[in-house]
């Protein structure tokens, strides 16, 4: 599994962006990360997120620690991965989803 480091392109797995990629901006502890989409790129807000609630990817970019979002679409151009980013992925149901709750 690739690592949790500023620059890691990775996946949201839970919330309302579920399924939207995202980049690691800065590492806040050892369970949160600052994370950005940016908003006019995937759609997903600059916000703390929860490493559990992340699937990071082999992809990384260049950037330097709390990098602005404008320099995240200019690391993303340079790599040539905005359309990579617009694309949503498909993620498979959760079996919690399908408990039945009595």
């Amino acid at each position: 599994m690739p690592a949790i480091e500023v620059g890691r392109i990775c996946v949201k797995t839970t919330g309302r962006e579920a399924g939207r990629r995202c980049v690691i901006v800065d590492i806040i502890d050892e369970n949160f990360v600052l994370v950005t989409g940016p908003k006019s790129v995937s759609g997903v807000k600059r916000r703390r997120c929860n490493i559990n609630h992340l699937e990071p990817l082999d992809k990384k970019i260049d950037i330097p620690k709390g990098a602005s979002d404008e320099e995240v679409v200019k690391a993303l151009e340079a790599a040539g991965l905005i359309e990579f980013m617009k694309e949503r992925v498909k993620l498979k149901p959760t079996p919690a989803l399908f408990v039945k709750k009595v």
